[in-house]
């Protein structure tokens, strides 16, 4: 695959992997048969199941390799599988998706801040001036255009849980570009994947001992499947891509794009109509992510 076409399929993966993650919200709302944990370890069993066909041969190959990075392996686990899965599933019982917004629009400003100090990546003044406007444009959406909005809302203790999962996501991302690996995106995927099943294991066996495991039907099944698949595989496999070839700055960026592709999605699901604020809103992220992105590869290191 040449520079130039990886360079692209990054830019294809930018765009899309707010659809694939928006995915993980629309189908966390709707169940409620299962526990977070158990949606969370049956979601990336799955995916590791799911890609071990394409990459099993690969990962024995490099058995030396695995060993040497298997410490890595499950503090990735820990951060990307179990923190940025249940914690979110957990959280979202009692917290208002206006919170979960607000709570995740400061992540992309965080991994931005993380990968300076770690990762020496620097931003020229279009970026941050980019990145002011994408978290406008957001905070428009969250308003529903109306200012006094942000003084009426109401923190809960769920907010907790997705405050954690949103500092596990700015350290996830960060470390995924800082630590080198011996594996490709998809071994490394498959390997994280194993590795946050395995950390997620004991936890769940705990939780089915104190509330019962989930029930064993096709629904649960179906809701395994397109949670490994999707919000998964998907959007993990193209997140870890555009990491590699972006950086971790630029990557950070597609965050912004979340509520744009949710507020799609209801629309043609739900029938929610847009109204002028989602107009507006859209308007100033996609000409902040063209600030935040234009700047040449070489302005980050």
């Amino acid at each position: 695959m040449s520079p130039a076409f990886r360079t692209a399929l990054a830019w294809v993966f930018l765009f899309s992997m707010p659809a694939f993650f928006a995915v993980n919200h629309l189908v966390a709302r709707s169940v409620d048969f299962m526990t977070p944990h158990a949606m969370t370890v049956g979601r990336w069993t799955f995916a590791c199941l799911f890609l071990l066909p394409f990459v099993g041969s690969a990962l024995w190959r490099k058995r030396a390799a695995l060993g040497r990075e298997a410490w890595q392996l499950l503090i990735l686990g820990a951060l990307g599988m179990w923190i940025c899965g249940a914690f979110v599933y957990i959280g979202g019982r009692t917290t208002p998706a206006t919170n979960i917004g607000l709570i995740y629009a400061a992540c992309p400003v965080g991994i931005v801040i993380i990968a300076r100090i770690f990762l020496d990546e620097r931003l020229a003044v279009p970026q941050m001036a980019g990145i002011a406007l994408c978290l406008s444009g957001l905070l428009l959406i969250l308003m529903k255009g109306e200012p006094a909005r942000l003084l009426a809302i109401e923190f809960t203790r769920g907010d907790l849980w997705i405050a954690a999962s949103a500092l596990s996501w700015s350290i996830y991302t960060v470390l995924l570009k800082r630590w080198s690996s011996a594996f490709d995106p998809t071994e490394r995927l498959t390997a994280i994947c194993g590795a946050g099943a395995l950390v997620l294991l004991p936890i769940t066996l705990v939780e089915a001992a104190l509330v019962g495991p989930p029930p064993l039907e096709w629904r649960t099944m179906a809701v395994w499947l397109v949670l490994a698949v999707v919000p998964g595989v998907a959007a993990y496999g193209a997140f870890s891509f555009t990491l590699r070839e972006l950086g971790a700055g630029r990557t950070a960026i597609y965050m912004y794009l979340g509520p744009l592709y949710t507020a799609a999605m209801a629309w043609m699901v739900l029938a929610e109509v847009p109204h002028w604020y989602h107009v507006a809103g859209a308007a100033l992220i996609l000409t902040g992510i063209f600030f935040a992105t234009r700047a040449p590869p070489q302005a980050n290191g």
